[in-house]
């Protein structure tokens, strides 16, 4: 599981895991498992990302299953 809104946000930014870890004040590999689904996050942390990419936090935080076996 995924959270692919989230991933395609960053990436329209043109910013890599590490320069949204560094905006939040955050650990990368935490950042990494937000974006990865494994993690939930703060609230305030999420009015930051939707500062920072203009999307609602409610779509950023969608987690989508993972497509089994899609190539």
């Amino acid at each position: 599981m995924a959270r692919e809104n989230l991933r395609k946000a960053r990436k329209a930014a043109g910013m890599t895991q590490q320069a949204v870890a560094d905006k939040l004040g955050i650990e990368c590999r935490y950042y990494k498992s937000i974006e990865s689904g494994e993690r939930l996050g703060g609230i305030g942390m999420w009015d930051k990302l939707e500062d920072l990419f203009g999307v609602n936090q409610r779509v950023l935080r969608e987690i989508h299953p993972a497509q089994v076996g899609s190539r």
